[in-house]
């Protein structure tokens, strides 16, 4: 069966072509950050026009690189939420549109469900039952996955996501955008001890986080420094060895709460090396990501999951879209048994 996926939640266009018995066939991916650098963040209005342009020609140089028709599709699988509601809306209705005229399965994905299947693309997957730690720019979840579907939430942040804090303190370093890959390049040169800032919310029972906090300590830290280079490369590495530390320190909890013996790690911070160092220090886990390239928003992730999906249920969108600015994972329809 092959499944051509279509990303477009936010600020990059994903597509790519999955094949359930070959793999993925090919994927290409456009990112508007260029962009949205000029106004320090995603623009949605100038999102969906980006996307409106960039869609087809990504679709074609997909099927050119994979050597496939169009008419050769089986299934469109496409971002219906959570997102931006018009950069979804571009994908969903090309993505609807294209299935309706050929004929075949309209497949509508939750974003999260494809970055949290991303590692089952890799050589050597990991098996069901595991904990799923995703970490974006708009989430931070823990997740005890049973199976395609089968999710219940453990945890997540009750304010600002890990990957936004890291943005939003890096913009108050006055390192641009995107900051959260700037502010981990920063800390590399940083020294250790300078700084101590809180880990938020680990001295309480569950599986929550809170990182507004450690945000307002690595301000008020920059406030109080005679804000030298050195002082911002010190208060960057404090605030990621903290950031780190709090989601080691939960991911740990998770673990021994579900017993499980695998974490699954994905979402665009999950490409960060000093988390990923953290994580494999753990002792008797198996620690599973996806590659690099596929950390951030792509289509192959949408393809595997929309193909995982139709495997596991059978089902395919009506001949109507709707797509959700929020869409909770542990509202998902898990698969009915045959």
């Amino acid at each position: 069966m092959r499944v051509l996926g279509i990303e477009s939640s936010c600020d990059e266009t994903g597509i790519a072509l999955y094949d359930t018995e070959r793999g993925l066939l090919a994927h290409a991916l456009y990112s508007q950050i260029e962009m949205h650098a000029e106004y320090g963040g995603v623009v949605p209005e100038l999102a969906s026009r980006d996307h409106i342009r960039k869609a087809l020609p990504l679709m074609q140089e997909v099927l050119d690189q994979a050597g496939v028709k169009r008419d050769e599709i089986d299934a469109v699988a496409y971002t219906a939420g959570p997102g931006l509601v018009g950069a979804l809306l571009v994908g969903a209705a090309i993505g609807r549109s294209l299935a309706w005229a050929l004929n075949i399965p309209a497949l509508a994905v939750n974003h999260m469900e494809g970055h949290l299947l991303s590692p089952l693309l890799e050589d050597n997957p990991p098996a069901f039952p595991f904990v799923s730690l995703l970490v974006s720019g708009g989430h931070t979840l823990l997740v005890d996955v049973k199976g395609v579907g089968e999710y219940e939430l453990l945890g997540e942040s009750i304010d600002d996501a890990v990957g936004e804090a890291f943005d939003k303190t890096a913009k108050m370093l006055g390192l641009g955008y995107p900051g959260g890959p700037a502010l981990a390049k920063l800390a590399t040169r940083g020294r250790q001890g300078i700084y101590d800032f809180p880990r938020p919310m680990v001295n309480r029972a569950g599986l929550d986080f809170s990182f507004s906090g450690l945000k307002t300590a690595a301000l008020n830290a920059w406030h109080n420094s005679d804000q030298s280079e050195q002082a911002k490369a010190d208060i960057a590495l404090a605030f990621e060895i903290a950031a780190v530390d709090t989601l080691l320190i939960k991911c740990k909890r998770a673990l021994k709460q579900t017993g499980h013996q695998r974490l699954v790690v994905a979402g665009g911070v999950s490409a960060n090396t000093s988390l990923r160092a953290a994580l494999n220090s753990m002792k008797n886990k198996q620690v599973f990501y996806p590659q690099m390239q596929f950390c951030s928003d792509n289509g192959a992730m949408i393809a595997f999951a929309g193909a995982m999906r139709h495997q596991a249920m059978n089902i395919e969108t009506p001949a109507v879209f709707n797509v959700r600015s929020r869409w909770p994972l542990d509202t998902l329809t898990p698969p009915v048994s045959a």
